[in-house]
């Protein structure tokens, strides 16, 4: 039986043109734990039929190489609702919705899933959500969409269509993107979903690894890319390192051994452990452990 990887364990989320079938074909070798048959910007309106097509097949294939298989599909009062009839035959792990701005798009999302899943004889419920944060409006609304259905797993914030809409002058640095940021992974750990940070959308090796950093001690543990390339580079920076581990350890055993002696913190180079240092190390060394043995397995 296939065991997929949780939502929470999920590094990158690769989007893949939706119609290019030697990019589709190749992009399990990439590393990526999320490959996204994007069926929106990607895919223009006359190649959509062809994608469609592709679909069953494509995902069969991606499930055989472990990874997780995700679809963009567009706006449901657009192409969404001809592009869920015939991917949903090739029963999608999870269903990416672009543009949303309010917690009604999710609803009627969900309401076609169901509708889907009932005619095509997929186990109800079976296929997991990502609203895709795009607009203001829906950064503004983003716990309240995160908990508008119980399939959503995690919401995704864009890049290009957001600083669009804000009227902001993109740059490799995302500058103008980091108030975003940093709210959208509040609102979405308020609502308990993963939160998908935004692909860096430069070609650079260099650029990839420092925005991921970045993300990363925001708290991100997710991160969207456009280029497969990307993928090992994002992998690597949100996996606990080595280097990671053994501080996490080292915190770990101080803030015991205090709690031992009676003291409530203790300092660690120079730094005073307390409570959500020990939780956050606690955590950071499970979620390496989790990963491994995933990696492992995969």
């Amino acid at each position: 039986m296939r065991k997929l990887r949780p939502a929470a364990l999920c590094r990158s989320w690769l989007f893949l043109e939706g119609a290019n079938e030697d990019v589709l074909q190749q992009a399990a070798a990439s590393g990526a734990d999320v490959l996204i048959h994007e069926l929106e910007d990607f895919t223009p309106p006359p190649l959509r039929p062809k994608a469609r097509a592709l679909a069953a097949e494509l995902y069969a294939a991606w499930r055989g190489r472990g990874v997780v298989v995700a679809v963009r599909v567009n706006p449901l009062d657009q192409d969404g609702m001809d592009d869920l009839a015939a991917v949903m035959r090739g029963r999608p792990d999870i269903v990416a919705l672009p543009k949303v701005a309010e917690p009604h798009h999710v609803v009627r999302l969900d309401e076609a899933v169901t509708r889907f899943e009932r005619d095509y004889g997929i186990a109800e419920g079976s296929t997991s959500l990502l609203p895709n944060i795009e607009f203001a409006r829906g950064l503004v609304q983003t716990g309240a969409i995160a908990m508008a259905s119980r399939r959503i797993i995690g919401c995704l914030m864009a890049s290009e269509d957001l600083a669009a809409d804000l009227g902001a002058e993109r740059g490799s640095d995302g500058l103008e993107l980091a108030y975003a940021r940093q709210r959208f992974i509040v609102e979405c750990r308020a609502a308990g979903v993963v939160a998908v940070d935004c692909p860096y959308t430069w070609s650079d090796a260099e650029g990839v690894e420092r925005d991921t950093i970045w993300a990363r001690r925001l708290g991100y543990t997710a991160k969207s890319l456009v280029d497969p390339a990307h993928a090992p580079i994002v992998n690597g920076v949100l996996t606990p390192g080595e280097e990671q581990l053994r501080q996490a350890r080292r915190i770990v055993a101080a803030f015991e051994a205090a709690r031992t002696q009676g003291f409530g913190r203790v300092e660690l180079d120079g730094s005073l452990l307390e409570v959500p240092t020990y939780s956050n190390a606690k955590r950071l060394i499970a979620r390496g452990e989790a990963l491994r043995a995933i990696d492992r397995d995969a």
